[in-house]
């Protein structure tokens, strides 16, 4: 796996949204939140290409502001 520097501050950006994610899903108890949050987290560990996980996290986050 090529670990470079954009790979892991993107990784690190999106686990942190999804962390915010998780504690509102949980205040809110909601499943849907909850899910994305951890998809949030747990995805820059399966992406190589920092671009990609930018393109993948901007499309989860955006997903949790989708009504």
């Amino acid at each position: 796996m090529d670990l470079n520097f954009g790979t892991l501050f993107v990784g690190i950006l999106f686990s942190l949204v999804g962390f915010a994610a998780w504690r509102y899903g949980r205040m809110k108890q909601s499943i849907r939140h909850l899910l994305l949050a951890v998809a949030l987290m747990v995805f820059g560990y399966f992406v190589p290409n920092p671009w990609l996980g930018l393109l993948i996290g901007g499309v989860l986050t955006g997903l949790l502001f989708w009504p």
